[in-house]
């Protein structure tokens, strides 16, 4: 079974199999180096090829060569753009639903974005069409599709928080997990929110009902946003820090609490 693959811990370590497996789509990446390790542009070939679709190869291929920084991120953006330029304009739906449920992680990846970014959805559409990938199995897909949306979140904040507000109530920890590390304040690779910079209390209809969750996944989140505000609110963290542990003096709670303070006791 591919899913009890350990990956190798360097890109020279992976079987040369395992490689060829993971280009042409067949397989998850099982780890992070194999994630940098894929080549997407191959993956990309491939992918048009089994499903007929080769013209719409070249002039994605052209976008990922005028990028001016070529990494992992960008071309997994460029490419779901690009598939989502060519999906409008020929209507093809029947292509897009394969990619969602596909078996290789980037592919699903590029799936997230052309949800993310499809502009025919208003915000509260795409968050529904996002959540399947949310709350994926794999991390790169759950850490892509929150990058997706994030420029609506930003741009429509209070409509998406009040959106995420009910995804904190959710079974499932990877859909709760999206709910707070979408709305970082500071985020990694990504734009900052302003708005929850300078007025971090925004959020806590999103932090509140997190605040003592039992995923440790949930947890770290919780506490990074925390630590993210605390760079340019810190008392409003540092008194929330203590309305919690007032109100909620669990292990799960002082967990995020030391990690929401972690810049503060430097």
């Amino acid at each position: 079974m591919t899913e009890k693959r350990k990956g190798a811990r360097s890109i020279k370590d992976i079987p040369a199999d395992i490689l060829i497996q993971l280009n042409r789509g067949e397989i998850e990446t099982a780890n992070l180096t194999e994630w940098l390790a894929v080549d997407q542009r191959l993956l990309l070939e491939n992918l048009l090829q089994q499903n007929n679709r080769s013209e719409y190869l070249e002039p994605i291929v052209k976008k990922i060569d005028q990028l001016k920084k070529q990494t992992v991120n960008t071309i997994n953006e460029t490419i779901g753009l690009g598939i989502l330029d060519f999906v409008l304009k020929n209507e093809d739906a029947e292509f897009l639903s394969k990619l969602s449920t596909h078996p290789a992680d980037l592919v699903r990846c590029w799936a997230a974005y052309t949800v993310g970014r499809n502009n025919t959805f208003n915000t509260e559409e795409k968050f529904k069409k996002i959540q399947p990938f949310a709350s994926d199995t794999h991390f790169g897909v759950r850490e892509i599709c929150w990058m997706t949306v994030r420029p609506d979140i930003s741009k429509n904040l209070k409509e998406s928080l009040s959106i995420l507000s009910e995804w904190t109530k959710h079974e499932n920890e990877n859909i709760r997990r999206f709910s707070s590390e979408s709305t970082r304040p500071r985020g990694v690779w990504c734009e900052h929110i302003d708005a929850l910079k300078q007025n971090p209390g925004l959020g806590l209809e999103i932090l509140e009902p997190l605040k003592s969750d039992s995923s440790r996944y949930v947890q770290d989140s919780v506490g990074n946003w925390l630590n993210d505000a605390s760079k340019s609110q810190p008392e409003f963290v540092v008194e929330i820090c203590d309305e919690w542990l007032r109100e909620s003096n669990t292990k799960e709670t002082q967990y995020i609490i030391k990690k929401a303070l972690r810049t503060i006791r430097k």
